[in-house]
Formats: structure tokens, C-alpha cells, sequence
């Protein structure tokens, strides 16, 4: 592994808000949905089960702390991930998540026999 110089204070308070955008579940519903390629806001709706107003207020945090980016054609809005690391984030943390899982069941079904 290799070693990193510790990060400034400020660089820490960024690292901190960043994570706490991703702190919420709807959030990481809309990031998922947009994995294939940017989609608008009702088809974020329909593929999140979100009201628009609450999915809404979700896109507008979300590019607001540049974990998104939107276009608009007429009057329809599209939204894309614009942060390349934020699927690589995703992965890394469902991967981790998914083994710790998976060694649990398998931990819980050897103790039921």
C-alpha cells in the first residue's frame, strides 16, 4: 500500500461534505439510475420511486456539490454523473459491503447447523 501525506484541514472539511452529500440513500438511488447515461428528471422519478419535488430538491444537492452535471433541451432537464470518481466510489464501498455481507450469511448459516 502506499503511503499518503496527511491532508490539510480544509482538504478534510471537503472530503467531509462530499461524504455527507453521499450520506443520504435517496441520493445513491439517483447517482445508481444515472449509471447508464443521463436521464431526466421524470425518469429519475419512475426509476427511484421519489416524488419530483423530493427527487428535485436530491438533483439540485448533487450538482450543487458537483457530483452532477444537467443540461436542458426545451424543457426537459438531463442529469449525468459528472464526477468520474463517484462510480468507482460506489463500487469500491457495494463491493466491500456486498463480501462483508456475503462472509456473514455464510458465517450464520454455518452456525445453524
Amino acid at each position: 500500500m502506499s503511503k499518503h501525506s496527511p491532508l490539510t484541514d480544509e482538504a478534510l472539511e471537503l472530503v467531509a461534505r462530499r461524504f455527507a452529500v453521499l450520506a443520504e440513500p435517496m441520493r445513491l438511488r439517483l447517482i445508481q439510475a444515472l449509471f447508464d447515461g443521463e436521464r431526466n428528471v421524470t425518469e429519475l422519478v419512475e426509476a427511484t420511486g421519489g416524488t419530483q419535488a423530493n427527487i428535485s430538491r436530491h438533483l439540485q444537492t448533487l450538482t450543487a456539490a458537483h457530483v452532477l452535471g444537467r443540461r436542458k433541451d426545451g424543457l426537459q432537464v438531463f442529469y449525468r454523473i459528472s464526477d468520474p470518481t463517484i462510480p468507482k466510489l460506489c463500487e469500491l464501498v457495494c463491493g466491500s459491503l456486498e463480501k462483508s455481507l456475503t462472509r456473514q450469511a455464510a458465517h450464520l448459516g454455518a452456525g445453524e447447523q
